[in-house]
């Protein structure tokens, strides 16, 4: 049987000698294993919109519930992303991240439209990497059922909450703290409390309308960070990869 399908390509291992696995986020069918025969051959037509990163459509054959791909053409690339090491790595994160929160056939649409949305913001818009960071952390931690409870102090309910508790996703003031957590406090000012309001609960295709600068630009992409890989309860190498770049 065969399958047409729209997906960015989360990561390729190779299989043997000639072909290779690839791991592909679509729209309809969430995580695919596929397998392209002959990808690994020099004159391959499967080398482009097979490689990392690349948006493509897919046609595939599906038999015993394994498929192979047989044919496949180029929808994206994001170019200029490849040319620049550190983007690139920073889009290989978001891919391994996408990649722990999508499932096997269990479709997952928005998960694909925010990576490709930053995707997008990577290699076309003018914005600060910590910002497109920041908002696919924090929005990727959402839809994994992770939002945060960003309104008020979750003790005494203040408004002027100064701490952001990792472990329970929950604010806090200084004077407050819960003997039922033991989670690890960060420091929230109002700007970065704001931003972080404005990323979980925006329209998808306004993501990026905000703006936030300086200091505290830096606190928030810190704190997202620090809360989802608190929440996946694991760490990322490609994480470290981008991190190293900016030493």
């Amino acid at each position: 049987m065969y399958t047409t399908i729209q997906g960015i390509v989360l990561r390729v291992t190779d299989y043997n000698d000639k072909d290779a696995l690839l791991t592909v986020l679509s729209r309809r069918h969430g995580k695919l294993t596929v397998k392209a025969r002959g990808l690994r051959r020099k004159n391959s037509p499967l080398i482009a919109p097979c490689q990392l990163l690349a948006y493509g459509e897919f046609t595939l054959f599906e038999y015993r519930g394994q498929y192979t791909i047989n044919e496949a053409s180029t929808l994206e690339l994001f170019m200029p992303l490849r040319r620049d090491l550190t983007k690139l790595s920073l889009g290989t994160y978001f891919a391994q991240v996408a990649e722990v929160l999508s499932q096997e056939d269990l479709p997952n649409p928005e998960l694909q439209a925010l990576l490709l949305n930053c995707l997008y913001a990577l290699a076309r818009l003018n914005l600060p990497e910590a910002q497109i960071k920041a908002v696919f952390e924090l929005r990727s931690a959402c839809l994994a059922g992770f939002t945060p409870d960003l309104f008020g102090c979750h003790i005494c309910g203040s408004q002027s909450p100064e701490r952001f508790d990792l472990s329970a996703g929950q604010l806090e003031c200084s004077a407050c703290r819960s003997r039922e957590s033991a989670g690890i406090r960060m420091p929230v000012t109002a700007s970065v409390l704001e931003a972080m309001r404005y990323i979980c609960l925006c329209d998808p295709k306004r993501l990026f309308s905000f703006q936030i600068g300086g200091e505290a630009l830096g606190k928030l992409a810190s704190l997202t960070e620090a809360y989802l890989t608190t929440q996946l309860e694991r760490g990322f190498p490609t994480l470290d990869f981008y991190k190293s770049l900016l030493i």
